[in-house]
């Protein structure tokens, strides 16, 4: 078909036109058997039997005094693989994210029982008196502070420990709990809840705090993996501060 086509588009003469409104009548009745034939879901298929319809119509419909010429049928032949060309492209691109997330849960579902430090500022301390345990905060500083300050309240809002950290570069600074108030005594076990105050040459400087989380399991959501920690919460892989 495409060589007749081609053939038909070379000359303006009255037989070559004639010889292409054969050509094109033929060509429609034999795409619209194929169609309905081998009718199929894959996107380049569909496309190029859409293009092949177009193409035929448009010699169906076109003006004998100014037929398509060799140069505007090349370009529409080159512009439908660009576009199947993309489609392929697409179609492997989307698999390979496919293939990609589910390996991204699966290193997820391993880091089950594992400690991580995300933005929050919820701490947990389990036991109670001799037996309770410290944890593990942080604090993002956005530049370099001469002072720096952690205060440490319990459920009720009553401050239990007040911590001097000193002078902290800029970033991400860990720092540790261990678990007593102000007085030296074990704090009883449950939920605490962390602050940073930070200063330059007596300007605030801004903070961002980090607690110590337990990862308890992963999920696939729209937003990609998401890691569920003991606090009820979930957190995508990206937020995750520190892997401890």
């Amino acid at each position: 078909m495409t060589t007749s086509l081609l053939s038909a588009l070379q000359s303006n003469s009255a037989a070559a036109l004639a010889q292409l409104s054969q050509t094109a009548a033929g060509g429609s009745s034999a795409t619209s058997a194929v169609a309905t034939s081998t009718a199929s879901t894959n996107p380049s298929q569909q496309l190029n039997q859409q293009f092949l319809s177009l193409l035929v119509a448009q010699m169906n419909n076109q003006d004998p005094l100014n037929p398509v010429d060799n140069s505007e049928l090349t370009s529409q032949m080159a512009q439908i693989s660009t576009v199947t060309g993309i489609n392929n492209v697409n179609s492997t691109v989307n698999q390979l994210i496919a293939q990609f997330q589910q390996l991204e849960t699966m290193q997820a579902a391993q880091l089950s029982g594992r400690s991580v430090l995300v933005a929050g500022n919820s701490m947990t301390v389990t036991g109670s008196g001799s037996g309770s345990t410290g944890t593990t905060f942080a604090a993002n500083l956005a530049s370099a502070a001469d002072k720096v300050t952690a205060t440490i309240t319990d459920s009720n809002g009553k401050v239990v420990r007040t911590m001097n950290l000193g002078a902290q570069g800029a970033g991400l600074d860990k720092f540790s709990w261990d678990g007593n108030n102000d007085s030296g005594s074990a704090v009883a076990g449950g939920q605490y809840t962390v602050s940073v105050a930070a200063t330059a040459a007596g300007s605030s400087v801004s903070s961002t705090v980090y607690t110590t989380q337990t990862v308890t399991g992963a999920s696939t959501t729209g937003n990609g993996v998401q890691l569920q920690l003991a606090n009820g919460t979930s957190v995508a892989m990206s937020d995750v501060a520190q892997f401890l």
